[in-house]
């Protein structure tokens, strides 16, 4: 070594080594940070709970003492067996399956009923549960304090949302009389405090929110009882015991209360009738329970039972969040889309009789597909608001809630807001998306029938038995062809000019340019009068947040943080009367170009492939869609390039031309080939063994194959990225950073496409070799080469499954055997130096020992 022993400190405690604490490099780490003592080290990794180097990243090593071998000589395993009659084989899978979903929607109930105990924590209670007594949750200093509904605004922006103008002057009546009553409630919540002092100091400390109790610690060798006691069965007990209670509380219950109450008002046939009559028994009962609540709650409060009251005020907002979830989530988007479908029915040449027919042939289904597009139309719909926000002045958008507002917390409005405020918003957010979709699609309908009756219907039937065909094309075009168009920048740049573009010219013709983008050199004195309240966020929201904000905070009374002043012309209501009616014009314009342009320039480029074959809509539209936006795109492009001369136009011209070539290339395979074989070889694992008998021949569509395939490339895709760093989300990512303008085509060949079609071509080829090439040899009977045929690719895939899950069972009992070693056994170890593979280096070894 270069340098002395003494030259040479610890990374961590920065002294030298001594004899009894020598001093090791255990890492790649060089200069003054080579070195470090065996306890600092153990205790920084137990510290950042790490086996690696943070900044080499090399994985520290350690090897145990002589003793340590001495002692540890054998293994202890265990087997338990339940008694055979307590399990019955009779559906045993589809039990087991079932019983997979209630644990997890148990253990999804427990973590939201956690989670919502946080929030009323953090945000408080309501007031009507907190009036005549101690507070027993403490108000954190952010946290709102009750006002008149229940939810004190923070700012004004709360206090606009919150309430109507006659609700506002009662609030400012309330603020002055504040300093008045400020005394009373002081001598109020000290005689609240004796009474209780007096019923016990057990019950101030009694709170009805502490359902997080941490329980102990858990570990592989605690839960599985190789710690050398009996807890686990303790955990088995608690979780048989708990799985009952939530199927007994949450739905026996309330499906009984819903159930006795249908037969009781003679409305069985009706709930029956709808195909989810359990779903809406339970639904009702839940309603009926939450009337009971409010009741007990109110005769707890006469008789002053505080605890009671208290706990059965926390029961309703449970029961309360809960029906409010459903609603929002669940109820508001099925509604968009039936009346999504019921207004485009002409479109497709269908009837209502046809989908109650279909309703009534896959029930499931059909309400899925319908609540699927009405997510879709309330989240398109969210990111268009934000993306007026950014054009428009700030305050022109009063009546909407602002989605990157940092005080939006729906829940915490779904605790404290009354119930016919959530009422009163969801009928008006049905109202006005029900108004959106008459104006932009009923009324379009009409007007193309009338002055094009050729163009429709849209033909979307192929062949009446292909498996899954519209389903696939329509989800494929909702979560496919429209984000793939709208995630494009330029796209979202082009649609920002065209708004700017709109708002300019109607606010200089109807003398609105004020009232809609502000005065520009007013600026500086209004952000000195008023603080930043425009979040330009290009964030386009999630399906959560766009669904809550845009159904949930829609027409909200009251205004943003802060206004922009603005300058009032004449006749002012006036104005904006017609700025509505020429906002509906020009959607209504758009409207019509968006239906008719992509599918006739989708049909005129079909026609040259297909000729005159019918094809599905959905690829005329996709292509058509496509198509516009290159034209588009290509326009702007050639009339950035005009001005810097014909040789920069030449040489732009090859570098496009050769990335377009590698981007054909890349999207054959990756677009193309593997959502091909991705697909065919779904068809063969799952689809094909479900749905067709052993005495009927399958029959394959590679056009639906595809379009599967498409859907599981891309959920892969995005589990793969959620998932744990291994080569293929390396490769993704890598592939991702670089984009299409340094796309590298031997890269993403090499790196992605060949492995990955490599390894569908082994899952496909290799059955159909064994079932076509051996089987044959074994003389078996035909009936015996058909089943090995049609069921080998299911059962290959079991096996494999089978495999990895064994292997990392494997990986996790290693794991705990070397913990339980360590934890129980290990008397020494000696910390490891690393030592280059190449060159000379001095090995500077010294040992640590430590009796148990």
């Amino acid at each position: 070594m270069d340098t002395t022993e003494e030259a040479d400190i610890c990374r961590v405690c920065r002294s030298e080594g001594t004899q009894d604490k020598p001093l090791y490099y255990p890492c790649l780490c060089t200069g003054s940070i080579k070195f470090i003592h065996q306890e600092c080290l153990l205790q920084w990794l137990k510290h950042s709970r790490k086996e690696y180097c943070e900044l080499c990243k090399h994985r520290f090593a350690f090897t145990p003492s002589r003793i340590y071998k001495c002692l540890f000589t054998g293994s202890v395993s265990s087997l338990l067996t339940l008694p055979l009659d307590m399990l019955s084989t009779q559906n045993l899978l589809a039990d087991c399956l079932q019983g997979c979903f209630v644990v997890t929607c148990t253990l999804c109930a427990f973590i939201s009923l956690v989670w919502l105990r946080e929030q009323i924590v953090h945000g408080g209670a309501p007031q009507w549960l907190e009036q005549n007594q101690p507070p027993l949750i403490p108000n954190p200093p952010n946290a709102p304090a009750p006002a008149n509904e229940g939810l004190a605004p923070a700012n004004a922006h709360e206090a606009g949302n919150h309430g109507d103008e006659a609700e506002l002057d009662d609030e400012e009546e309330d603020e002055d009389g504040d300093e008045d009553e400020e005394d009373d409630d002081e001598e109020g919540r000290e005689e609240d405090v004796a009474d209780a002092n007096n019923g016990g100091q057990e019950d101030l400390n009694w709170n009805a929110l502490e359902w997080d109790r941490a329980a102990e610690e858990l570990t592989w060798e605690r839960m599985l009882g190789l710690d050398g006691s009996l807890v686990f069965l303790e955990h088995v007990f608690w979780v048989v015991s708990l799985n009952t209670l939530f199927i007994l509380v949450f739905a026996f219950c309330p499906y009984h209360i819903g159930h006795f109450s249908v037969v009781g008002m003679g409305f069985e046939d009706s709930i029956k009738a709808s195909h989810f009559d359990g779903l809406i028994t339970t639904i009702l009962g839940y309603i009926l329970l939450a009337g009971a609540l409010i009741v007990c709650h109110a005769l707890a409060s006469l008789v002053k039972f505080q605890r009671s009251r208290r706990l059965l005020g926390v029961c309703y907002i449970v029961v309360k969040v809960s029906l409010l979830v459903v609603m929002e989530i669940g109820l508001f988007p099925l509604i968009c889309g039936w009346w999504l479908d019921i207004c485009s029915l002409e479109m497709f040449d269908a009837t209502l009789k046809d989908r109650e027919q279909s309703f009534d042939s896959a029930p499931g289904t059909t309400m899925f597909l319908h609540w699927l597009v009405g997510m879709v139309y309330v989240f398109y719909f969210a990111s268009f608001i934000l993306l007026l926000r950014e054009v428009l002045r700030p305050g022109v958008l009063w009546f909407l809630r602002n989605l990157n507002d940092p005080d939006f917390n729906p829940v915490q409005e779904m605790i404290h807001l009354p119930i016919y405020r959530h009422l009163r918003r969801f009928i008006l957010s049905v109202v006005v998306f029900g108004s959106i979709v008459l104006l932009m699609l009923w009324l379009p309908i009409r007007i193309i029938k009338q002055l094009f009756p050729t163009f429709l219907p849209y033909n979307v039937m192929l062949y009446s038995d292909a498996p899954v065909s519209e389903l696939s094309l329509e989800l494929l075009l909702l979560q496919v062809v429209l984000p793939a168009l709208l995630e494009q920048g330029h796209t979202r740049h082009w649609l920002k000019q065209l708004i700017h573009a709109w708002t300019f010219t109607a606010g200089y013709v109807l003398d609105l340019h004020s009232y809609l983008l502000g005065n520009h050199e007013d600026d500086e004195s209004q952000l000195n009068n008023n603080p930043p309240g425009r979040h330009n966020n290009n964030r386009i929201p999630g399906l959560g947040d766009g669904l809550h904000a845009a159904h949930q905070a829609i027409l909200q009374q009251g205004g943003p943080v802060a206004f922009q002043s603005y300058h009032r012309p004449v006749n002012f209501p006036l104005k904006i009367i017609l700025l509505v009616v020429f906002m509906c014009v020009t959607l209504l314009m758009a409207s019509l170009i968006c239906l008719t342009l992509p599918v006739c320039a989708g049909r005129w480029l079909m026609s040259f492939w297909m000729g005159s074959a019918m094809v599905h809509e959905l690829y005329t539209a996709a292509s058509g869609m496509y198509v516009c936006w290159l034209s588009i795109r290509a326009a702007t492009v050639l009339l950035s390039w005009m001005p810097q001369g014909r040789s920069v136009i030449m040489l732009k011209v090859h570098e496009w031309t050769l990335m377009i070539l590698k981007t054909i290339v890349v999207a054959v395979m990756l677009a193309g080939v593997i959502p091909l074989l991705l697909g065919l070889l779904f068809e063969l694992v799952i689809v094909a063994p479900l749905r067709v008998p052993l005495d009927q021949t399958p029959l394959f569509y590679p056009w639906q194959d595809w379009a599967l395939g498409v859907l599981h490339a891309k959920i892969i895709a995005a589990i793969t990225l959620m998932g744990p760093q291994w080569w293929l989300k390396t490769v993704i990512e890598q592939v991702y950073a670089n984009g299409i303008r340094n796309i590298d085509l031997h890269f993403i060949v090499r790196g992605l496409a060949a492995p990955v079609i490599c390894i569908l071509l082994l899952s496909l080829s290799v059955p159909y070799t064994i079932s076509k090439g051996i089987t044959p040899l074994l003389s078996v009977q035909p009936e015996m080469q058909t089943l090995v045929e049609r069921r080998i690719y299911p059962f290959l895939l079991m096996v494999v499954m089978l495999l990895a899950i064994l292997s990392f069972q494997i990986r996790q009992f290693k794991r705990l055997y070397e913990h339980i070693k360590n934890d129980k056994y290990l008397v020494g170890q000696r910390l490891v130096n690393y030592e280059r593979k190449t060159g000379r280096s001095t090995s500077f070894t010294s040992s640590f020992s430590s009796s148990l």
